[in-house]
């Protein structure tokens, strides 16, 4: 038995849940995971793990022994990375997730300037606005915005999102030019956006001088789960939405895109970089998060 290999199989079993989760993840064949777990048990003359055919449950003896090993395998990566000099080189496979908008307008635009930075590090990108479990997906970090609901979790704020009211001059043509938040409730159609994770309309905000309101019709003809998705039925005049400003503001300089309520402003969308506490800050992560701080550095307004 390769001792160390059956106790990074363990491990992985227990942050995915099952066997064929972790196999995937650690690209080898389901029947080596369980022969590996199995061997590493005979080996402790101990139960690690409960199986059913539907999920891997974790025994008493079997959580004393993650929590222990886990943290070895961290101080052992810790000892590597500074033998292979892996901080001041990184290296190696970097799995990170963020929404379509914040990919497609703000990161992947800019992500030549790390690539150039750090030919070694093998980036991956997903982009989803749905919760991740960042352990059982092998996922090294996240971007998300919000309020956070998991505080296990280290949060670093980098950026301070700002939304514009808008909509295509050929909806206002047809529609008219709203001059108070108020003419949004009955005469003009909203463009939703709707959260995957809870499936509910986000209202339209606006915070004026001398008071606050939210805005949200009660029937609704259109609307999308997906921010880039919001932009596109926005620009093709299907009615008036609330965008970050970064992605509307060039349709806006462009005309594509009018600019209304000025006077009225959302509340600015804090947005994160999140990571597990025990995840290791390896030489490549560190990399990204002073990459993506300075990156987001334009829409801070700290």
């Amino acid at each position: 038995m390769d001792h160390l290999l059956a106790i990074k199989v363990f491990c992985r079993v227990v942050e995915t849940g099952t066997f064929s989760r972790a196999a995937d993840l650690l690209d080898m064949p389901k029947s080596t995971v369980t022969k590996l777990v199995q061997e590493l048990e005979a080996h402790l003359r101990l139960k690690l793990l409960h199986r059913t055919t539907r999920r891997v449950t974790v025994t008493m003896e079997g959580a004393a022994y993650y929590e222990r090993t886990t943290k070895l395998l961290h101080e052992l990566e810790d000892i590597e990375s500074n033998i292979s000099n892996e901080q001041s080189t990184p290296r190696g496979r970097l799995k990170v997730d963020m929404a379509s908008a914040i990919a497609n307008f703000i990161v992947l635009p800019a992500l030549p300037s790390f690539m150039q930075l750090y030919p070694e590090i093998q980036l991956e990108v997903g982009v989803s606005d749905t919760d991740i479990d960042l352990l059982s997906d092998n996922v090294d970090c996240v971007i998300r915005g919000g309020e956070l609901s998991d505080t296990s979790l280290i949060a670093k704020r980098i950026a301070e999102l700002t939304f514009v009211t808008c909509a295509a001059p050929a909806y206002l043509q047809h529609f008219g030019t709203p001059q108070m938040p108020e003419e949004l409730s009955t005469k003009h159609r909203i463009i939703y956006y709707r959260s995957r994770k809870t499936n509910r309309l986000m209202p339209l905000r606006f915070s004026g001088a001398q008071h606050s309101m939210e805005i949200q019709q009660q029937s609704c003809p259109l609307s999308v789960n997906d921010s880039t998705a919001q932009l596109t039925a926005t620009l093709s005049g299907l009615g008036i939405s609330q965008l970050p400003q970064f992605m509307a503001q060039p349709y806006i300089d462009s005309g594509k895109l009018q600019l209304l309520l000025p006077h009225w402003q959302r509340p600015a969308f804090p947005l994160y970089l999140i990571y597990p506490p025990n995840r290791h800050l390896s030489g490549r992560l560190r990399a990204f998060t002073d990459w993506v701080m300075q990156t987001f550095q334009p829409y801070r307004p700290y």
